[in-house]
């Protein structure tokens, strides 16, 4: 069967967990004016590509879908609370939890997950998402390199449309956007495997900061 079905069935925003619900402070962001126009949009992208993502997010998602392609569950089981620990805003909590949730009933529901990954996620109550991606992952035959892409293509393509709805910047305009941040995708990609899983480390405040004041902004189209 062609691999590439699996890659596009996962990084697909019909995947049903919700992703489009969120923007992870861009929201907000646009809001304080921080993100006002198609530049200040790049700007905010590129440095999420460049000091955030590929220090703790990616490389952390990616430690997962490792250790559970290699059937590791002891390792996988302290990596899914170390990234529990690291959420640092209720939001971003939230955020991860519901999506996890979501995609460990989907899951349960699919004859391609086996019998070990099915015990294990089903021991837990509440995954987050790093931990359903990474079991979908093993059940669709996806390798934990391509994994992360289709993770890292999934959250650029779900800022865009964040963008799209809250600037005015139009599907032509985030097109544009796309072409001009993919080296910075691949770079991010290309960064977080190549990251020394002990070296995981990253402060994002004004990520954080955005993230908490969003949860009290006053009108608002999603959930952070």
């Amino acid at each position: 069967m062609n691999r590439a079905w699996a890659l596009l069935r996962i990084a697909s925003p019909q995947l049903p967990i919700g992703g489009y619900s969120y923007s992870q402070g861009l929201e907000m962001a646009v809001e304080a004016g921080w993100v006002k126009c198609r530049a200040s949009a790049a700007a905010w992208l590129r440095d999420q590509l460049e000091l955030n993502l590929p220090r703790f997010e990616a490389p952390l998602l990616l430690a997962h879908c490792t250790l559970a392609m290699a059937n590791d569950w002891a390792a996988l089981r302290l990596r899914c609370e170390q990234h529990r620990a690291s959420r640092e805003t209720r939001e971003l909590h939230q955020e991860s939890r519901q999506m996890g949730y979501s995609l460990k009933q989907l899951l349960l529901g699919l004859t391609e997950l086996d019998q070990a990954a099915r015990g294990f996620l089903q021991d837990h109550e509440e995954p987050h998402l790093a931990l359903g991606w990474a079991l979908a992952a093993r059940a669709w035959g996806i390798s934990p390199g391509d994994a992360l892409a289709a993770w890292l293509w999934s959250w650029l393509e779900n800022q865009l449309a964040v963008l799209m709805k809250t600037l005015p910047l139009g599907q032509q305009a985030a097109q544009q956007l796309t072409s001009e941040l993919l080296p910075a995708l691949e770079q991010a990609h290309r960064a977080s495997c190549a990251l020394d899983p002990a070296h995981l480390g990253s402060a994002p405040f004004g990520l954080a900061l955005a993230s908490m004041a969003h949860e009290r902004q006053y009108s608002r189209l999603f959930r952070s």
